[in-house]
């Protein structure tokens, strides 16, 4: 006989609707937070309800998070095991097989897939599981074996770095819990070829969600002199010459990303048209403004300058100073490409700032695209944050 789950439940005048039409959290400032809920261990399973004492759903609770609760199932009574997780690998499984041919791509993206706090990237025969929720790490070997099964992926790496899991309490850790790696892995994307260190690397080895913001770029770039800021493996530079572009400099301040992006060149075939340059990106763009360099095309990538509400207006000063420096490297007629991953940072702020920086640098623009992440980075509708990723392709007279 099953042991009863303990019951979390929402403060009197906490909106219970919130839950009931689709949000999947609750915060700790939401929910009655006695000795008995505080003393229950990071990833329990628990019973949500309301102040009325209806059941709302089947959560994962963790007291030591402001995500006091994250919602598993809307039925109380689910059963989380195995089974379950590899149900809803399943469903993240048919979406992305018709979305692509071949089996590179996001898997999982959290909320939006069913599995709160959990991304799950696949390389081929290889995937990168990123546990950032105390539930999912707690059940990594059911995860492992369930991907094994649903994927066929012979290999599983957990990556447990980056702020997520800090807010969860989790420690850092990368480990391979299943097969082995021999090195990189080659991925195939936009008709380049780019090399994923899946133990070594940044995130999960490779940023998917630019995919096809990488293959617009590529449309803009026949014939063109190419400058990929904050480029790690190659992301935007390799797609553009892979398209016809006629020279690429890419830029980052990681050596290793730097040897990838280079390898990823000549397994394309294009590394006679493939410069790096190692450098802080701010000191770059004004190097590169000082010696009178012009591009075609210009693509800034950089990492969340915003990362939280609290580096909200430094962040934005930051993607601001970053189109001021980049703007005077465009050739007239030229295109500039500026990039947001950061949740706090909406599209609205960022494309101000940069419109600012852009006249700041005594140049006008049209704004021909606005880019976001692929459709294998599904967004969840009643979470605003999900959709973190924003791209500008700005022509510039």
């Amino acid at each position: 006989m099953e042991t009863a789950l303990p019951v979390v439940r929402l403060r009197p005048g906490a909106d219970a609707r919130r839950i009931r039409h689709g949000h999947p959290w609750a915060y700790d400032n939401e929910v009655v937070a006695d000795r008995r809920t505080r003393a229950l261990a990071p990833g329990s399973l628990a019973v949500l309800e309301d102040e009325t004492r209806t059941p709302l759903a089947l959560v994962a609770v963790n007291p030591g998070s402001k995500l006091f609760a994250r919602v598993l199932d809307r039925d109380p009574a689910a059963r989380i095991d195995r089974a379950w997780i590899a149900g809803r690998l399943r469903a993240a499984l048919a979406l992305r097989a018709r979305l692509h041919e071949a089996p590179f791509y996001r898997l999982v993206h959290a909320e939006a897939d069913g599995l709160p706090g959990v991304v799950i990237d696949r390389f081929g025969a290889a995937a990168v599981f990123q546990p950032n929720a105390a539930w999912a790490d707690l059940r990594r070997e059911d995860f492992a074996a369930a991907l094994a099964e649903v994927a066929g992926v012979g290999t599983v790496v957990l990556n447990g770095t980056g702020r997520a899991r800090a807010l969860e309490g989790l420690a850092e850790e990368t480990v391979v819990l299943r097969g082995a790696l021999a090195g990189p892995v080659e991925v195939p994307m936009n008709g380049a070829v780019y090399l994923a260190d899946l133990t070594g690397g940044q995130k999960t080895g490779l940023y998917y969600d630019q995919r096809e913001n990488h293959a617009f770029a590529a449309r803009l770039a026949g014939g063109a002199r190419v400058l990929d800021v904050f480029c790690h493996v190659g992301g935007f530079a390799l797609a553009a010459l892979a398209a016809g572009a006629a020279s690429a400099l890419a830029i980052d301040s990681s050596g290793p990303a730097l040897a990838l992006a280079g390898e990823g060149a000549a397994r394309t075939g294009v590394a006679d048209r493939f410069a790096t340059r190692r450098q802080e990106a701010f000191e770059a763009l004004a190097a590169l403004g000082a010696e009178g360099a012009t591009f075609d095309l210009v693509i800034c990538d950089p990492p969340a300058f915003a990362p939280s509400k609290q580096a909200l207006e430094a962040g934005l000063r930051a993607y601001e100073r970053l189109a001021r420096l980049a703007a005077p490297l465009v050739a007239p007629g030229g295109f500039l490409v500026l990039c947001s991953c950061s949740h706090a940072a909406d599209l609205a702020r960022f494309r101000l700032a940069s419109t600012r920086g852009i006249g700041r640098a005594g140049r006008s623009a049209q704004l021909i695209r606005t880019g976001f992440a692929g459709p294998d980075h599904p967004q969840h509708p009643a979470l605003p944050e999900s959709g973190y990723l924003k791209a500008l392709f700005f022509r510039l007279a």
